[in-house]
């Protein structure tokens, strides 16, 4: 018999391969970031370079494959699939909350994906009011359980508060997440799941030793609305008026850039055009969720693969008509930025 935990989980993933959990007026302002093509770029195709080095090791792409799910039957049949992919494609990969498996035992196996996946960069993934709630050998133990490179530790306060039953005091976060960079010995991320990250949180992570942060900002999935759709009441009220609250992706990785932090791109992410923008905006890595998931529901491995195909080769394209050989020298290619996103970057402009 499934656990809530297992039921919730399947009914987040029916819900996040529709359209019917995109957020519905804003943008990841993305869209706002046009990159100076170059007509002579002096570069071949076979030149360019798209390997990236994190947390020490050498991924063929700047690409993460987002966390999504776990606990379930299912979800643990994906987590295989999206392993492989990532392993044969050399990402990185992140795990669904590991808060099942702490629930249940019996799930854990949904989560174990080291045998398909030996070389991939893999995060494991808890939320940080379970971290403020556990002593760190406890998150150590999920960690070594998965064969986790790094944690992520998610920030998802918009998503408890319209979850019934969900979460509703987040004090001590920051104060878990300095616990944790001080004493779990392998490296802590801290993650949003489609609200984004302040430019005044970026600074206070950076206070407290956070190094990397995957800003999953507004855009793309919206969390919210899959929890408003699952709701009744007076929940899915307040859901609905905050459907599409969240500070856009790429304002996130621009203000965490900013704070000295390395910055994932996720939320919203959907092209390899996309990739090339976040990146360009100081994002090291893009994170692709919810079009992955679709893919896999619509074709399997084979659909994911074909997925990755497209976004390289779109990827590749924007780095040769830039003249950026590598994802360093995109992250230093001109840009110009629109006037919404401006306006928001204005509102921590250096020296303000």
């Amino acid at each position: 018999m499934k656990t809530d935990i297992g039921r919730r989980k399947d009914e987040h993933l029916d819900l996040a391969s529709t359209e019917a959990v995109a957020f519905r007026g804003r943008s990841t302002l993305l869209e706002e970031v046009t990159l100076i093509h170059e007509s002579l770029p002096e570069l071949a195709v076979d030149e360019l370079d798209l390997t990236t080095d994190v947390f020490g090791k050498r991924l063929r792409a700047p690409l993460l494959i987002a966390s999504m799910t776990g606990g379930t039957e299912r979800a643990g049949a994906i987590n295989r699939d999206l392993a492989a992919v990532a392993e044969a494609r050399g990402y990185a990969l992140g795990l669904g909350s590991q808060r099942a498996m702490q629930k249940d035992a019996g799930v854990a196996e949904t989560f174990r994906v080291r045998d398909v996946a030996k070389s991939v960069l893999l995060f494991g993934n808890i939320g940080v009011v379970q971290a403020r709630e556990q002593e760190t050998r406890a998150l150590a133990s999920l960690v070594e359980d998965v064969g986790a490179d790094a944690l992520f530790v998610h920030m998802n306060p918009a998503q408890e508060i319209v979850q019934a039953g969900g979460d509703r005091d987040f004090r001590g976060g920051l104060a878990a997440l300095a616990r944790l960079v001080r004493e779990l010995g392998v490296p802590v991320v801290a993650k949003e799941t489609g609200c984004g990250i302040s430019a005044g949180l970026a600074r206070r992570l950076a206070d407290v030793g956070i190094t990397t942060v995957d800003v999953s900002g507004a855009g793309g999935t919206s969390w919210v609305a899959v929890e408003t759709l699952r709701a009744s009441g007076t929940p899915r009220g307040l859901g609905e008026t905050l459907w599409d609250w969240g500070t856009p992706t790429a304002v996130s990785v621009a203000w965490c850039a900013r704070a000295g932090l390395v910055p994932f791109a996720t939320g919203g992410i959907k092209t390899g055009l996309d990739v090339a923008r976040a990146l360009a905006l100081g994002a090291h890595l893009a994170g692709i969720a919810r079009p992955v998931l679709q893919a896999w529901t619509e074709g399997g491995r084979d659909g994911v693969e074909r997925f990755f195909d497209r976004v390289e080769a779109e990827l590749r394209a924007v780095m040769l008509l830039t003249g950026s050989r590598t994802p360093e020298a995109l992250r230093r290619a001109p840009k110009l930025l629109g006037a919404e996103l401006e306006r928001w970057l204005a509102l921590d402009a250096p020296g303000r």
